[in-house]
């Protein structure tokens, strides 16, 4: 079992916490590195675990390794290479008592980093899909007793639909 998740509604105040958090990464890191606002807590409306999703993208492996220093400096805990995909690195923030962000660090070119964005980008504009998302959320977290490791494969199938959608629009063009 994977923990217990917590889902919230939304809160107004994640925007918030996202840009100080992404002004004391940018401080940290310098020019080196993009930084997005990903996740759940991205998404006006969207309900969500209360952890910030933090994506960064740089251009080389070298730059990835450089950001480790800095971001251990800022309390983020370096989880290496995440997954199957090696340009992807992780680290966490815990505070609180709990979590309280989470980093995917992608080396570019991505194709995840460009997933998540246009993920976000698509909830964001499709006020339906996003309510859509916020019911499958509700749906699969109950349906899998409330645990974190299974929520995150259950509603893949969903991200992976619209992620789809999204690619066949983008080639139709």
């Amino acid at each position: 079992m994977g923990g217990t998740l917590r889902l919230v509604e939304y809160d107004p105040v994640w925007a918030e916490r996202f840009a100080a958090e992404a002004g004391r990464i940018g401080d940290a890191l310098g020019t080196r590195a993009a930084i997005e606002h990903v996740g759940s807590t991205a998404v006006p409306g969207l309900p969500g675990k209360p952890v910030l999703d933090v994506a960064i993208a740089v251009a080389s492996e070298g730059e990835a390794d450089a950001c480790v220093a800095p971001l251990e400096g800022l309390g983020y805990d370096y989880r290496g290479p995440c997954g199957d995909d090696p340009r992807r690195r992780y680290y966490v923030r815990d505070a609180e008592g709990g979590r309280v962000a989470q980093i995917h660090l992608y080396i570019l070119p991505a194709r995840a980093w460009d997933e998540k964005l246009a993920f976000r980008d698509a909830l964001r504009g499709d006020p339906a899909l996003a309510r859509a998302y916020a019911q499958e959320k509700r749906r699969v977290a109950e349906a899998v007793g409330w645990d974190k490791s299974a929520y995150s494969v259950a509603k893949g199938p969903f991200v992976e639909a619209v992620l789809a959608r999204l690619r066949t629009h983008t080639s139709s063009r």
